[in-house]
């Protein structure tokens, strides 16, 4: 970590009110004392993105693209210590972390990328009789101050999410992170706002408030701000966009992503992606397998297959490459899955497999609807296991959730494939993969519960802009 200490408010690094420490969550060790900020410091950095607003507005493209650019070069070159800091203060498995440093390069590259490409078009007026002669056209401009607030999962690629797009938009932003990870995030601004400041623009168009929810509402409530861009819980995305209306919000929330196994599905690849799905970052992942509908024929086969293959799923220090499966975020995460799975087994579901490790790979069998383990984000090592007479009943089952951020199905027939296209209420349907691939280059996203507005640079960057038409009548 190469940064000062404080928090990155206004065009300097303050002292933070308070510090907390960051904990290991494999082991319960210190990493370092984090900087804690307060309500009085989110309106601080408030006051001055609202200052910078229209420079950070009127900012060439090539300063904006050339910040970026700087960014994705300095953390190419600390690669190996941001993957590192994150395996400590997330506890993830160090695979997973070297994934997330590399989807957030792709997300700095392509944004830089989308700097050029931000631009309006040429409108025909005079398709009716009244706009004979007028010259039309519309433009993007920025939306204005933007409110970044991430998760713990992901902390810098999430981070960048809000970051990247908002800068390349001509937009200020404050990010404030999670309490549990603030590190990398830190971190990440601090390299914005070097390579904002060498390309000739002010450090205040990127700043981090760390603290509680009062130090969130302090930052989402100011009508002041063009948007929100929340990652996080369903519960907290909704509070979010009742108290911050009228001011757009963008929210990506949970979800308990399914996987459908059809009759004619590969089933060794389709038990292979389960695992591969369900177990990586710990099962701490929005679009990560947590609920496996199979048809009836091929239930069986698929359990055996699965059984084969959890033994070999490397439960551990997350600092291990071999580790798939680690310590959750903190003991409280840890007993309220716990306790989810407990309530199933109690409600007539069966456990299938589960590790011996405190919390490992776990599978269940049939969990009835109304168990939080099958209705709700479990956010954990634990898939539920459900077989339905047909394909119909199957779509049914997946749309059946309040929730609709990514799904998929296993299948042989094309037929299959498009009607799941076409049928399941969801973001993201992924055809013979798991429900948690993603690109960052793609419009990502969900509906109903599981949030609204997509991310990915073009398009995040196209939510943080708005239109603005030009009608004009050259003169004679």
């Amino acid at each position: 970590m190469k940064y000062p200490a404080g928090l990155p408010i206004g065009q300097t690094w303050v002292e933070a009110p308070a510090t907390e420490p960051v904990i290991f969550p494999y082991d319960g060790s210190t990493v370092t004392d984090a900087p804690v900020g307060d309500v009085d410091l989110a309106r601080q950095a408030l006051d001055h993105a609202l200052a910078v607003r229209d420079e950070v507005g009127r900012l060439p493209s090539y300063v904006r693209r050339n910040a970026l650019q700087s960014v994705h070069a300095a953390i190419s070159s600390e690669r190996d210590a941001f993957v590192d800091l994150l395996v400590l203060e997330t506890g993830k498995p160090l695979v997973d972390c070297r994934v997330e440093v590399d989807r957030t390069l792709l997300t700095l590259e392509t944004s830089a990328e989308e700097v050029a490409r931000l631009h309006g078009e040429t409108v025909p007026l005079d398709l009716l009789p009244s706009g004979d002669g007028l010259v039309g056209f519309w433009v993007r401009k920025p939306i204005g101050v933007v409110v970044g607030i991430t998760g713990f999962n992901y902390p810098l690629l999430l981070a960048s999410h809000k970051i990247a797009p908002a800068l390349a938009a001509g937009c200020p932003v404050i990010v404030k992170p999670a309490p549990q990870t603030p590190l990398a995030t830190l971190w990440l601004v601090h390299l914005m706002r070097s390579a904002l400041l060498e390309a000739g623009g002010p450090e205040a168009a990127v700043q981090l408030v760390t603290g509680g929810a009062e130090v969130g509402a302090a930052l989402t409530t100011d009508r002041r701000i063009g948007a929100v861009s929340f990652t996080g819980s369903a519960a907290v995305g909704h509070r979010i966009a009742r108290d911050a209306a009228p001011t757009k919000v963008l929210l990506e929330l949970g979800s308990n992503s399914a996987l459908i196994v059809a009759e004619d599905a590969d089933l060794d690849a389709a038990a292979d992606a389960i695992i591969r799905g369900g177990y990586y970052a710990s099962g701490q992942a929005c679009i990560s397998v947590q609920r496996v509908v199979a048809v009836e024929s091929v239930r069986s086969a698929l359990l055996e297959k699965l059984d084969e293959r959890l033994p070999s799923v490397v439960v551990g220090d997350p600092r291990d490459p071999a580790t798939r499966v680690s310590a959750l975020i903190d003991p409280k995460s840890t007993a309220r899955v716990r306790t989810w799975v407990d309530e199933s087994v109690a409600a007539g579901a069966k456990v299938a497999f589960a590790a011996s490790a405190d919390l490992g790979p776990t599978v269940l069998t049939d969990v009835p609807d109304g168990q939080l383990a099958w209705d709700e984000e479990i956010f954990g090592p634990v898939i539920a296991v459900r077989s339905v007479p047909d394909l119909e009943t199957a779509f049914a089952t997946v749309n059946a959730s309040r929730y609709g951020l990514h799904a998929s199905v296993f299948t042989s027939s094309l037929d299959t494939a498009f009607t799941a296209i076409d049928r399941l209420d969801v973001g993201g349907v992924v055809v013979n993969e798991v429900p948690g691939f993603r690109s960052d280059v793609m419009p990502y996203g969900g509906v109903k519960d599981s949030g609204i507005g997509r991310e990915g640079p073009r398009f995040a960057i196209e939510e943080l802009t708005t239109t603005r038409m030009a009608i004009i009548r050259p003169r004679p």
